[in-house]
């Protein structure tokens, strides 16, 4: 199995993959646990990245630059031209440079100059953030659930079958359902709500289980996945959020382009 790169999970999530490449990410973070995990991680830095303000250059903060920047250049030599001939090291060391600068200078942006006072209301870039964080966790939670009913579903064994895997991983995702169904019904997402509802009966029934089940038993949770169009409701869901998640880095982005143009 082939999985994705670090280059292949971000372009998914920020939407720029061409469609026949966006269907082989979109059903691979399906099936392999790995990615869905890496994904997840990744999500949650891109979308506090995405969200975190821009800061306004000081006055003088080119020549500053500049300054930092000059001593790992190398001297000059005869002819203007030679400024542009730096060897792969010097390149490096002048890349580091202009890193620690920029860091130092946005650690010092992002410092809040106050201390709110107690009571004061959050912001609404906070209330943006903690909303896209959210939907990056439920996106990562429903591809999980997501490979869990694919496995109930596509088991082909006869007799008594193990089920010990797709236990854990209903286990693990039962408190975070409820706390997500709670949220959307809270929020009033009532098509969220229901869905994660009737999911979360699934992984109630399935938790509940022993680790080695008849087919008779995989059958009946089987039937109950496939009488409610669960897998199929869940997937729309998924693609729902990711959506949701997409417009969000698309206003995000769209906000920074009309600072960047008033400043």
């Amino acid at each position: 199995m082939v999985h994705l790169s670090d280059d292949d999970l971000a372009l998914h999530y920020y939407g720029e993959m061409t469609a026949s490449e966006e269907h082989r990410a979109a059903g691979h973070l399906v099936e392999c646990h790995e990615c869905q995990q890496n994904y997840g991680r990744l999500t949650r830095v891109l979308a506090f990245v995405d969200s975190a303000p821009i800061g306004e250059a000081p006055d003088g903060f080119e020549r500053v630059a500049w300054a930092r920047l000059e001593p790992a250049l190398p001297p000059r030599r005869g002819g203007w031209l030679s400024w542009f001939v730096l060897s792969p090291a010097r390149l490096a060391w002048a890349a580091l440079v202009v890193v620690l600068v920029i860091g130092a200078f946005m650690a010092g942006r992002l410092t809040p100059a106050t201390t709110p006072s107690a009571g004061a209301p959050a912001p609404a870039s906070a209330e943006r953030v903690r909303e896209r964080i959210l939907l990056v966790d439920l996106g990562d939670h429903l591809d999980r659930s997501q490979m869990v009913l694919v496995e109930l579903v596509s088991s082909e064994n006869t007799g008594s079958v193990d089920i010990s895997s797709e236990q854990a991983r209903a286990q693990q995702l039962l408190a975070s359902n409820r706390l997500y169904r709670q949220t959307a019904a809270t929020n009033g997402d009532a098509t969220v709500a229901a869905v994660l509802d009737e999911l979360e009966r699934v992984l109630v029934d399935v938790a509940a289980s022993p680790s080695t089940v008849s087919q008779e038993d995989l059958d009946t949770v089987r039937r109950r996945i496939e009488s409610k169009g669960l897998l199929f409701r869940v997937r729309v869901v998924s693609s729902e959020v990711r959506e949701r998640q997409k417009a969000a880095i698309q206003e995000r982005t769209g906000q920074r382009t009309l600072d960047t143009t008033k400043s």
